[in-house]
């Protein structure tokens, strides 16, 4: 299974038991009761199925969990341009990955029978950092990003959850030691170690908050109008990543070249064929427009 994964383009696969998330428990509690999921309210639904996948698959054994390479050396071309978050470059993960994960679960039911499976790409109460970890696919960073030994930080994370019993891998160990680079990085002083202040986060402010950008982050949006990137391009570990290979991920030229000016004046009708299949619809014109006219204006 490992092998097919590899050959249909997964960075990484791996296995672990499928249980309740007894360590994860109280830090999900704590961090929701502390407000840190800002309005975020998705966070706090579901939370008994969020920490045990025998909830989302009845019968469940094993949670087969996954990376996807999406790296690349292609940037924008004007230094001066609002800045776009990487993984939003191609086609949105959410449908690329899913469609990925399709061939690999119709040969595990070729290979061990009829077997219950959902797939899911962040599309359900899935803590998939911690199924990561525990799979041996990489360790969670200072920055809560899951990091791999060899390949860095820049992949997203799928799952398959099964009623098939397989043999868990080793939970992969904290290789971060004694770094502090995407803690101190932080534009916003959103990261603690090994914690993430999801309401002050860049990402957060520029993607899933629906009201005005606070204004005591006037200045500190450092050029991101959409998703942020600071903490992985000071991550030490990513001189390791290599580029991907999907095709679908490959950013459209006309949005590298877009000049500074082009965005900030950007009109709806341009914006729906630009981000057309982006994970950038997510914010909508009008969230992307809110975010342009803050890191022009502060308001």
């Amino acid at each position: 299974m490992k092998a097919e994964a590899n050959r249909l383009g997964f960075l990484a696969c791996g296995i672990a038991r499928a249980e309740f998330l007894a360590e994860e428990a109280p830090r999900l509690e704590q961090w929701l009761g502390d407000g840190k999921h800002g309005q975020m309210a998705y966070m706090a639904n579901h939370f008994d199925m969020r920490l045990d996948p025998r909830k989302l698959v009845p019968g469940a054994k094993s949670v087969i969990s996954l990376a996807f390479n999406y790296f690349t050396t292609a940037r924008q071309a004007d230094p001066e341009a609002p800045m776009l978050s990487t993984y939003a470059y191609g086609r949105d993960y959410h449908k690329v990955v899913k469609q990925r994960l399709k061939p690999l679960m119709a040969f595990v039911q070729e290979r061990f029978g009829d077997a219950a499976m959902r797939a899911f790409v962040d599309s359900a109460p899935v803590m998939e950092k911690a199924w990561a970890q525990r799979a041996g696919i990489g360790w969670v960073g200072k920055h809560t990003n899951v990091i791999r030994q060899g390949a860095g930080s820049w992949f997203f994370l799928c799952e398959i959850i099964t009623d098939l019993e397989l043999e868990p891998d080793a939970p992969a160990t904290d290789h971060c030691g004694t770094c502090r680079r995407c803690v101190d990085a932080c534009p916003t002083d959103a990261i603690t170690p090994y914690g993430v202040d999801g309401s002050r986060c860049i990402s957060y402010l520029t993607i899933e908050l629906k009201e005005a950008i606070p204004q005591e982050f006037a200045g500190k949006l450092d050029g991101w109008a959409f998703g942020c990137d600071v903490c992985q391009q000071v991550c030490p570990w990513n001189r390791f990543s290599v580029p991907h290979a999907e095709p679908a991920f490959a950013p459209k030229a006309e949005l590298l070249n877009l000049k500074a000016e082009e965005w900030h004046g950007m009109t709806e009708m341009v914006f729906e064929r630009l981000f057309e299949g982006s994970a950038v619809k997510r914010a909508k014109y009008s969230g992307l427009s809110r975010s342009l006219r803050f890191l022009r204006n502060g308001d």
